[in-house]
């Protein structure tokens, strides 16, 4: 059983960084792809930045390009988002979500089988 823990959200200000930390229970880590999506109320979840099993093999979308970094620690059983740069926009819920042997660019929610209860972002001048 796939367990999974967000946290490091918060609220800062626009130009800010925030780093997310996603935390794995669960068997063979090495073996999942993690994503990280966000969700703003009354709209679907969207996809952020997608890291397969293999590290080097990463996607992000173009919101996210050049401000935010996908990574992964498989000592610590942890993936990580940093977020430079933050704006009004990027304000959502941030899920992680993990599945097995998945390549990073099939980053969409529906690929993805384990998630996270979510973590708050929050821009705000």
């Amino acid at each position: 059983q796939v367990q999974l823990a967000e946290s490091g959200g918060g609220v800062v200000q626009p130009g800010g960084s925030l780093r997310l930390s996603c935390v794995f229970s669960g068997n063979n880590f090495r073996d999942h792809a993690i994503g990280w999506f966000r969700q703003v109320s009354g709209k679907e979840r969207e996809a952020v930045s997608c890291i397969s099993n293999t590290e080097g093999d990463t996607y992000y979308t173009d919101s996210a390009k050049g401000r935010f970094t996908v990574s992964r620690d498989n000592r610590k059983n942890t993936a990580y988002l940093q977020m430079n740069r933050l704006q009004f926009e990027d304000t959502a819920v941030y899920f992680c979500a993990a599945d097995y042997l998945l390549f990073a660019q099939y980053c969409s929610p529906r690929e993805y089988d384990y998630w996270g209860q979510g973590t708050q972002v929050t821009v705000s001048s």
